[in-house]
């Protein structure tokens, strides 16, 4: 009887593979000029054991030309979808240039704030303002807002909005793989690949930012000053 179970699951893996490599071998359903790239883009907020955590949803595609130059190109996502409290912001990408250097990537390099109203006060949301070509690892800012408890010599207590720069670490480490062959007409496609120690972007230097929140205990959150490649 197991040896039967076994030989089923293994025939059931055959047909599903056969079922999912048939369309990988039909052509892109944007043209070899264009990119499948998502149209709108939904925001669900849900509470798992680990915390809350946001969702994003694609609702709907739409085909892109691909662009040489790296620019700021328009992302819009809907938060608190089919609520009274329903709202649309373009939060910004970076366009995927395929004229780019090796090396190089099209990444976020200035951001803002947008205000969502929510039943609970308010949510600030980040938007990507400018892109721009960086090569391996950097800082960029990164705004966070926390409500902060500040009482006064007088015995008077105001509840503000302080805002820090936490940081991120962006871009790619480099070091870790090499194109050795490329495809003659597709350069973009390497077909194989000089495996190397790999290793990510991760903060190297921080400082700390302590306050007392609106709960009146002190809360301290840590900043990125500097970004390094380090070996996972």
């Amino acid at each position: 009887m197991l040896e039967f179970i076994r030989s089923k699951k293994l025939r059931m893996r055959g047909a599903a593979a056969a079922d999912i490599g048939e369309p990988l071998r039909q052509l892109p359903s944007c043209g070899m000029s264009q990119v499948c790239q998502p149209a709108g883009m939904r925001v669900d907020r849900m509470l798992l054991f680990e915390g809350p955590r946001e969702v994003e949803v694609i609702e709907e595609c739409h085909c892109e030309i691909k662009l040489t130059q790296c620019i700021r190109v328009p992302a819009l996502k809907t938060y608190y979808s089919e609520t009274p409290y329903e709202t649309v912001i373009d939060v910004g990408g970076c366009s995927r240039s395929k004229g780019s250097p090796e090396g190089f990537s099209c990444v976020p390099t200035k951001f803002d704030s947008a205000w969502v109203e929510t039943p609970n006060k308010v949510d600030l949301v980040q938007t990507v303002v400018a892109c721009e070509l960086k090569e391996s690892c950097y800082r960029v800012p990164y705004i966070e807002y926390y409500y902060e408890l500040v009482q006064y010599p007088e015995g008077v207590r105001e509840e503000r909005l302080k805002e820090i720069d936490v940081g991120r670490c962006l871009g790619g480490c480099t070091t870790g793989n090499r194109c050795l062959l490329r495809n003659p007409t597709d350069p973009e496609n390497c077909q194989l690949w000089s495996e190397g120690q790999s290793s990510s972007c991760v903060p190297q230097g921080y400082e700390s930012h302590s306050f007392f929140n609106q709960h009146g205990q002190i809360r301290t959150v840590l900043a990125i000053t500097s970004c390094v490649c380090s070996a996972i």
